[in-house]
């Protein structure tokens, strides 16, 4: 295994752990400051080895998306979160099997969204 070449290391929910650990308002600055360390090292490993980093994360209900026409949710980890990442997605359902990919943060990319959907076959 250490002679193949990978190029894309995938984090699932990489706040949920921090947020179990270091629970309520009092522990807020120490879980930021290790969830921040903790994306400064994925960020060193993905430029010594030349390798993409995709973090799923958790979201969470938002006051502010009550009103109409607005998103109803905002990424966990707040601005930590934001800083460390390059391009950020926000994946939604559609109708039925359809699944919708937004772009909402890129310094590359338009805002744009996308609609799939997940068959049987896979992603299609």
């Amino acid at each position: 295994m250490a002679g193949d070449r990978y190029g894309l290391l995938i984090i699932d929910s990489g706040t949920a752990l921090f947020r179990t650990d270091y629970l309520g308002q009092g522990k807020l600055y120490e879980r930021q400051m290790h969830l921040a360390q903790f994306l400064r090292q994925l960020t060193l490993m993905a430029e010594e080895f030349g390798i993409a980093v995709m973090i799923t994360n958790q979201v969470a209900s938002s006051p502010d998306g009550l009103n109409f026409g607005q998103e109803s949710t905002k990424p966990i980890g707040g601005n930590i979160i934001a800083h460390a990442s390059t391009t950020r997605l926000r994946l939604r359902k559609g109708r039925g099997a359809n699944r919708i990919c937004q772009i909402f943060d890129s310094p590359s990319l338009p805002e744009k969204e996308a609609n799939f959907l997940l068959g049987e076959a896979g992603v299609q």
